[in-house]
């Protein structure tokens, strides 16, 4: 085991800039990763192929990063930050180089594994640091720079892309996160320095070998399920087997080791098991908006692919603005209203957007879209904070990153429950209303997100379709509204006296 002894960091505070920059290059090689490659996916299928495996591009990556999150979480509480965030880059790093020299999809989706493989250490454990050098009462400003990270990306990760794609090759797409990852390696090889006191190591293998084994299966289920496997299929149903068996022993083998991978009594303390539940909630709301919302507005309102990201980067702007403002928020009002404030953001949002009619225009889109990310910026910046000031240094690594994993969890329980759903509601409704001999399916829907091959559809098809679609995402909005106003009866539940938070220090 490592034990802190106060990082020595705080004796330094000349150097905590270079840090913080440090960590939020890291951060942002890490955010803009997603939104870049998604630009630039067209050109990668057409170039190798495989279009079959084009989700798994995305799904490998995102299944490597929720496996590990919390392993690397628990293993900077054991080792220090700084060997496992280090680590962590350099694999990303690899796996990003690898990517470029792909010759075909399959050998795309091993390497962005091995990308999420890396990049699992950076979120909780960057953001650990800063709960490490900064003081309660400057962490939530702090915080909410990394939040900005993720808002800057959103809108420069598509410009981007595209750019990189028509004027130069994909390939360039996993490239461009080289120089910014070394310089953050530097950056935190220098300057990070933790004055720990080294003790024998007792690392719970088995126990994080159990929790991949359960999560990875899960992932897989959620990912795979009502897409390629039926979900009453034999292989849906042996791994939801496996993945069972593999948690009740992974809950065995946390209570009876000496140094359990995830400590279950940090969810006994209110505020942290509130903290990852409404995670659990917003993660859902927002795979809920940021995969359905482009659809409603290209094959609905009929605008164009830019109009759609429009109206997606108005949460990614909300979100930041509002994890910046959140700092002073929490010194003024405290924890329990600031999260309330979320909470109410986040159903004003959602109601915008389960009200918005076909005729409404982006507008109205995007600004239920900005209510949504004012909402997650408020709620999880005060998350963080609230949660490091809980735990001691020995606990903070894996508390924070249980928090990142419950988000990451509601990302794939919402995609795949929310998908299923509106497909489902969608065929019943070509079902009664398609015209008959038509041949209209649920994928003749992919032709109105193109206005070209929107125009050779008769007329009749393409308003059954818009008919259809939006009322099966009007129903996919009305499930994201039932999960905000969760989310803020669950926060309604936290205890008042997180107020005085800021009062009192947590070294």
């Amino acid at each position: 085991m490592v034990q802190a002894v106060n990082t020595s960091v705080h004796n330094k505070k000349l150097k905590r800039p270079f840090i913080l920059a440090a960590i939020m290059m890291a951060m942002f090689m890490n955010a803009i990763e997603g939104t870049i490659v998604s630009t630039a996916m067209p050109a990668i299928v057409s170039d190798l192929g495989g279009f079959s495996l084009y989700s798994w591009v995305f799904s490998g990556y995102l299944l490597m990063n929720a496996v590990t999150v919390l392993i690397y979480g628990k293993l900077s509480d054991i080792l220090g930050r700084k060997p496992v965030l280090l680590f962590g880059i350099i694999v990303f790093l690899i796996g990003s180089i690898l990517c470029g020299f792909s010759n075909s999809m399959t050998e795309l989706i091993i390497y962005r594994f091995v990308q999420g493989f890396g990049a699992g250490a950076v979120a909780p454990v960057a953001s650990t640091i800063v709960g490490d050098i900064y003081k309660n009462e400057e962490r939530a400003r702090v915080q909410g720079y990394l939040s900005s990270v993720w808002g800057i990306s959103a809108v420069i990760g598509p410009a981007l892309g595209g750019l990189i794609v028509e004027s130069l090759t994909w390939k360039l797409v996993f490239w461009v996160n080289i120089p910014l990852g070394l310089l953050s390696f530097v950056g935190i090889w220098f300057f990070l320095h933790e004055n720990i006191e080294k003790k024998k190591r007792d690392i719970d293998y088995l126990g994080a070998t159990l929790l991949t084994l359960s999560i990875s299966t899960l992932m897989v289920v959620l990912v795979q399920g009502g897409v390629k496997w039926s979900w009453a299929s034999t292989p849906v149903v042996s791994l939801v087997i496996v993945a069972i068996i593999a948690f009740v022993l992974f809950i065995v083998q946390e209570k009876r080791a000496s140094e359990p991978m995830m400590p279950f009594e940090i969810w006994q303390e209110r505020s942290i098991l509130i903290a990852n539940l409404v995670s659990l909630t917003t993660g859902v709301m927002m795979i809920g908006l940021s995969s359905f919302l482009p659809t409603f507005v290209q094959g609905v309102m009929e605008r164009s692919p830019t109009v759609a990201g429009f109206t997606l980067t108005a949460m990614s702007i909300g979100w930041p603005i509002a994890s910046m403002f959140s700092g002073k928020l929490l010194l003024k009002i405290g924890f329990k209203t600031t999260s309330l404030l979320g909470g109410c953001s986040l159903i004003l949002g959602s109601s915008i957007l389960v009200l918005m009619k076909p005729e409404a225009g982006p507008l109205i889109a995007a600004m239920g879209s900005f209510f949504v990310g004012v909402g997650m910026g408020l709620t999880s910046t005060s998350f963080i904070v609230v949660i490091q000031k809980t735990v001691s240094w020995e606990r903070r690594g894996i508390a924070t990153a249980s928090n990142m994993f419950m988000r990451n969890l509601g990302n794939t329980v919402g995609a795949a429950l929310l998908g299923g759903i509106m497909n489902t509601r969608l065929q019943a409704y070509l079902n009664e209303h398609a015209p008959a001999n038509s041949g209209v399916t649920i994928d003749t829907a992919n032709k109105l997100l193109n206005s070209k091959e929107r125009s050779l559809l008769p007329e009749s098809v393409v308003k059954v379709l818009q008919e259809g679609l939006t009322l099966s995402l009007q129903t996919i909005y009305l499930i994201v509204l039932v999960f905000s106003v969760i989310s803020f009866v669950l926060l309604t539940r936290l205890r008042k006296k997180q107020q005085t938070y800021g009062k009192r220090q947590s070294h």
